[in-house]
């Protein structure tokens, strides 16, 4: 794949590689969540899903408010001012560079995809402060040495970073690869860094109904994990208060949604230990 992009690499036509006959859940995400980066074949597709499960919508917004929850915790009360945005997805409103630097504006971040449509608008995701960076990889979720190495040129992996994963897991379809990249880029990382993560549960089954069907429709398969399943990811890691819970449900704010939007999304923030130097 792909890595180290430069900003101006959207002058290329990066986008005659997209395939616009089958949808593409980056896509189909931006276009739920208001976007105008999604072809015809993409708002069809999430039509279709919307109509077994209504609730999409909701979930996508309710898991984009968990993000910037969870990056301003990091940037704030956890002190970081690192972070690793895996899976990216389509630019939209409170990127997490945008929400991180409102916070600490030194922040740096490095944003990770392997969509030439988010390669063609990574100009969005690099409008750094002064003060912070950010660059942008495009790279597979399944390469996280590759990720690593890219990332290392942007961030000191000799203090902490935040790896987040939102929404992104599901494209590893067996749980033991999925965890073992997971525990990949988190050995990467240095002790007191974080993991913020959330993804779908199949407790609903309408959402698993609308899930089954978009795989059955050619687009690259999702998959639907159990709750223990999800909070599996977090093995070894020190889960912050609310600990693995509905999206809703992770420090809400007054002016968020209410808790009955996206509880099919399960999410949570761990930190990596820092080894006793007493012993």
């Amino acid at each position: 794949m792909c890595a180290g992009v430069d900003p101006v690499a959207e002058e290329r036509d990066v986008t005659s590689g997209i395939d616009k006959s089958v949808p593409h859940s980056a896509r189909i995400w931006n276009y739920w969540l208001g976007g105008k980066d999604n072809y015809a074949v993409d708002r069809a597709a999430g039509d279709e899903y919307r109509k077994v499960f209504p609730g999409i919508v909701d979930l996508a917004r309710a898991q984009r408010y968990f993000l910037a929850r969870a990056v301003r915790f990091l940037a704030g009360e956890a002190g970081i001012r690192q972070f690793l945005d895996v899976g990216t997805g389509l630019p939209t409103v409170d990127n997490t560079h945008e929400v991180a630097q409102r916070v600490a504006p030194e922040a740096r971040v490095v944003y990770v995809d392997n969509d030439p449509l988010v390669l063609a608008h990574a100009h969005a995701l690099l409008t750094s402060s002064p003060e912070g960076a950010t660059s942008y990889v495009h790279a597979d979720l399944r390469e996280p040495d590759t990720i690593l190495q890219e990332a290392a040129r942007t961030l000191d992996f000799g203090r902490p970073v935040a790896l987040t994963l939102m929404g992104v897991l599901g494209h590893i379809t067996d749980t033991q690869e999925a965890y073992a990249i997971v525990r990949r880029l988190m050995d990467g990382l240095p002790p007191g860094s974080y993991l913020a993560l959330a993804d779908s549960s199949d407790s609903d089954t309408a959402f698993a109904e609308a899930q089954r069907r978009y795989n059955e429709g050619g687009a690259v398969p999702y998959i639907l994990r159990k709750p223990e399943e999800i909070a599996g990811f977090f093995d070894g890691l020190a889960l912050v208060e609310p600990g693995v819970v509905p999206v809703p449900q992770w420090r809400p704010e007054v002016s968020g949604l209410g808790s009955s939007h996206g509880a099919e999304e399960l999410c949570g923030v761990g930190r990596k230990p820092v080894a006793d130097r007493g012993a």
